[in-house]
């Protein structure tokens, strides 16, 4: 399987950038394998970057190094992060979508909520490095997935099937031109147009 288009850098995922080179060789240092360092990068991005929602921010980022910059992003931006600290480390590592509601219920409409998806250990893992607020519980595992919502039957919520080597273009080109968390909430698209890049 080539999966050279999950190491690719782009704009959003600018693993070159010397705020990420920095990290990397802070995070990584002294670790080999690539399963603990794709676990520390995992639990740093979960834990250590506030989710933009849950600290009421109005710093929007979307680059994985303005997210490191600014300590803080939406779920498309930590994932961004993720991607890029781990690219750097010549590990593939691709975006999953799935659609939820924007609250607790549909009253403000629906979202979609981005992902991970990394090639660790001869297969694909899924983790969602959001960050476990208000009960949340995603999880690093190796075998079944453990994230941070799941979906509920009374709403019209579901997972994108496959993986993207790409961020979703449209949250991108919204978080660039947001100036506040408010603009997020209004602007944030709600369905994945584009196939993903493998099925698996």
């Amino acid at each position: 399987m080539d999966n050279t288009i999950f190491l690719v850098e782009n704009k959003y995922i600018d693993f070159s950038s010397m705020i990420i080179q920095d990290k990397v060789k802070n995070l990584f240092h002294g670790i080999d394998s690539d399963v603990e360092k794709t676990k520390m990068a995992y639990e740093y991005v979960r834990d250590e970057i506030p989710h933009t929602f849950d600290i009421q921010s109005d710093t929007i980022t979307a680059k994985a190094s303005d997210v490191l910059i600014y300590n803080t992003g939406i779920c498309h931006a930590k994932a961004n992060l993720l991607a890029a600290l781990l690219r750097a480390q010549n590990i593939p590592t691709g975006f999953c979508f799935q659609r939820l509601t924007l609250s607790d219920n549909d009253s403000l409409g629906y979202c979609i909520h981005c992902y991970n998806a990394i090639f660790i250990d001869n297969h694909w893992i899924k983790v969602d490095a959001r960050g476990n607020t208000n009960g949340k519980n995603a999880q690093f595992s190796l075998a079944e997935p453990q994230l941070a919502f799941e979906n509920r039957s009374n709403y019209d919520e579901y997972y994108f099937e496959g993986i993207y080597a790409n961020p979703h273009l449209d949250t991108m080109l919204m978080l660039d031109k947001a100036n506040s968390l408010q603009d997020v909430i209004n602007n944030i698209p709600d369905y994945v147009m584009e196939k993903p890049d493998l099925i698996i």
